[in-house]
């Protein structure tokens, strides 16, 4: 422990010694020193403040306690299940509003979240959303779960009988 603290110490000092503007007006000083700092950088900072150095001891202590932990499996589980896909409806603003109601409330019927992505204007989402649904402007609303689209609402109703919704929902 003794050795270690004086280490620490002997760091410290090192480290003082070339960031410190003492003597930088002089070069025989100043080009050894920037030499010093330049081989520090280069090494992955070996001398740093204490603070930086504290906090690099506690991140590889949590980074063997997180490897310990992966070992055993206890980490694998929360990750095991990240949750359901994201369900978006893209829609042009006063396009088929009866439908995008539609859709929302088979949605809501099922109890999913979902978030409303009005595309009107966008020519770059506009153009994304046509190409990968394969319709037209006209027929939006467009129901994507992550970035696979299920289509419009008759498409949703044919998955969610097909069990395809659930499926996509869950990766």
């Amino acid at each position: 422990m003794m050795l270690t603290s004086a280490i620490a110490r002997l760091r410290e000092a090192a480290y003082h010694a070339i960031t410190s503007p003492w003597g930088d007006a002089l070069a025989p000083v100043r080009v050894p020193k920037d030499l010093a700092r330049r081989l520090n950088v280069a090494l992955g900072r070996p001398l740093a403040p204490r603070d930086e150095l504290a906090s690099r001891d506690r991140a590889r202590a949590r980074l063997a306690e997180l490897r310990t932990s992966r070992a055993t499996g206890a980490a694998a589980a929360p990750s095991a299940s990240p949750g359901p896909a994201p369900i978006l409806v893209y829609f042009e603003k006063d396009r088929n509003v009866r439908e995008l109601q539609r859709i929302e409330e088979l949605l809501a019927a099922k109890g999913l979240a979902w978030k409303r992505l009005d595309v009107g204007g966008d020519d770059a989402t506009i153009d994304f959303v046509l190409r990968k649904a394969g319709c037209e402007r006209d027929q939006l609303p467009v129901v994507f779960v992550a970035d696979r689209a299920l289509g419009r609402h008759a498409d949703l109703v044919r998955a969610d009988a097909a069990g395809e919704l659930d499926a996509a929902l869950r990766g």
